[in-house]
């Protein structure tokens, strides 16, 4: 298992580090058109060939690992940031109306997949990144408030969590100094889960044309672009499938990787 946690490490850092570099470099300009060099196999001048606008497929890879991972990244922050109070909420008040509420505002948002919020935003907005980071933060929202509610659950029956409440503490104090602390590492878990899922979001709306426009590059946009080519120039599909699944297969890892390392439960006896 370690060795998959490595694997799935080493893979998520390559996108990071792709992403990264892209801000301040890329091997060629990714808004320059070489027509060309349209539909050129991989060479030594380009090593991933190139695509139907002669645009360098290499350096559309790494602009496009900024636009998911940037894309995912506030995604699951949106989704963090109003879950896990909404889960702690839920948690604390068990059982009372303001739990039926929370739980049932869940249920709602999860009928509307991340693809039919975008659309509705989109209707209204106009595709764009930032409505796709809105539709997919919305989707998270429920996902992270269930897994914090059901982790604090657990908890408010303890011991130390009845002495904090003898001792003075109030639901509120107690949520954020015992329970949140103790869910965190579940919470990190299900992030880099979600971290995965939220790229495979962001390809998606980008595919149907809901998500990162033109001149921003983008995985999904690419395979969009590529499927009416892909038996008169393979590579242009080729490249940025690997790239998804690379990715999120790597972050899956990583993220199975650390739900074993980090809950003593799931540890191998060594």
């Amino acid at each position: 298992m370690r060795l998959l946690l490595l694997l799935g490490a080493a893979l998520s850092l390559a996108a990071l580090l792709a992403a990264l570099v892209s801000l301040v470099w890329t091997p060629y300009d990714i808004t320059a058109m070489a027509i060309a060099e349209r539909l050129q196999p991989p060479s030594p001048a380009h090593w991933l060939g190139t695509d139907h606008f002669g645009r360098d497929i290499g350096a559309m890879l790494m602009a496009g690992a900024r636009t998911s991972i940037a894309v995912a990244l506030v995604a699951v922050g949106i989704g963090m940031g109003a879950g896990v109070p909404l889960g702690l909420l839920a948690a604390a008040s068990r059982g009372s109306l303001i739990d039926e509420a929370v739980m049932r505002l869940n249920d709602l948002v999860f009928a509307f997949p991340s693809l039919v919020i975008a659309i509705l935003i989109t209707a209204v907005f106009g595709p764009s990144a930032l409505n796709a980071i809105l539709a997919i933060g919305i989707f998270n929202i429920p996902v992270f408030a269930r897994v914090t509610r059901g982790a604090a659950l657990s908890l408010w029956t303890l011991d130390f969590i009845r002495a904090a409440e003898v001792a003075g503490k109030g639901p509120a104090r107690i949520s954020f100094e015992h329970i949140l602390p103790n869910v965190a590492n579940l919470l990190i878990v299900q992030g880099t889960i979600q971290f995965s899922l939220g790229i495979l979001a962001e390809a998606g709306l980008s595919y149907v044309g809901l998500g990162a426009q033109p001149p921003t590059a983008s995985w999904g946009r690419m395979l969009a672009e590529a499927q009416t080519m892909v038996t008169l120039a393979p590579h242009v599909a080729i490249f940025p499938g690997l790239a998804i699944v690379l990715t999120v297969l790597g972050l899956n890892l990583l993220g199975d990787g650390l739900r074993d390392h980090l809950d003593p439960r799931l540890r191998r006896i060594r």
